[in-house]
């Protein structure tokens, strides 16, 4: 445990060496205020709560988490790093686990930044903080999900560009299972798979905690999920190292 922390930790560090780290936070916290305020009507709705933020952040997830994964291993291959990680008294499990939480953590980071939106909904109202916080919780989770699948995809390959695109594909591919669009489209044409859809859906989760609901099916689901892609990515690894 102690070595994935030191991973971690030479990671997070890395993100905030360059001015990527800063330039994802202010793009982050622009776009999240743009549709919250604009798109979301958060003040035409008169409603104390934060449900037009949460119900566009992860949309942006789904774009700008593929942008923080595509260079986890991605980079570490092409610039030939990653020899010397694997070589270092490092499993390639703690390698992984350890540049997930470092990933992890930066979004819980830019999370923490939106405080803004909270201290705002509270000056304007009496919102239901729980509620809030529930949802905030959900972020995190879909964050992780989003980020184990781009990691695992990171490592297929050493191009960045293909790494990025895959990623938000992959993402959109269950972000988007549970919606009516697809569901209908799916039970009209393949109903046993229009089941499998609605149960692997992110974002039908999300809204959950978005609503103040946190289900122990939905818990363990975001466990199980964040858990096969980081093993995934273990296994991507593995065979890459051996090859």
């Amino acid at each position: 445990m102690r070595t994935t922390l030191v991973i971690a930790r030479r990671e997070l560090g890395a993100y905030f060496a360059t001015p990527v780290a800063i330039v994802f936070i202010v793009i982050f916290l622009v776009l999240q205020g743009a549709l919250t305020f604009n798109l979301g009507n958060f003040f035409a709705r008169g409603q104390a709560d934060l449900l037009p933020f949460f119900n566009f952040l992860p949309w942006v997830f789904l774009l700008l988490i593929p942008a923080i994964t595509m260079r986890l291993w991605a980079e570490e291959r092409r610039s030939g790093t990653i020899e010397m990680l694997l070589t270092l008294p490092v499993s390639q499990g703690q390698a992984v686990v350890g540049k997930f939480l470092a990933a992890w953590a930066f979004c819980a980071i830019a999370l923490l930044l939106t405080f803004p939106f909270v201290l705002t909904v509270n000056i304007l109202g009496r919102p239901d903080n729980g509620v809030i916080a529930s949802g905030y919780l959900g972020a995190l989770l879909v964050a992780g999900s989003f980020l184990a699948v781009g990691s695992a995809i990171s490592a297929l390959t050493r191009n960045q560009v293909i790494a990025f695109v895959l990623s938000v594909a992959v993402c959109f591919l269950f972000a988007a299972a549970s919606y009516p669009l697809v569901t209908d489209f799916l039970n009209q044409n393949v109903p046993q798979l229009a089941a499998i859809a609605r149960r692997v859906g992110v974002i039908d989760r999300f809204q959950d905690f978005a609503r103040g609901l946190i289900a122990a099916r939905d818990l363990v689901y975001f466990a199980s999920f964040i858990g096969f892609w980081l093993f995934l990515n273990t296994v991507i690894v593995d065979l890459k190292k051996a090859s």
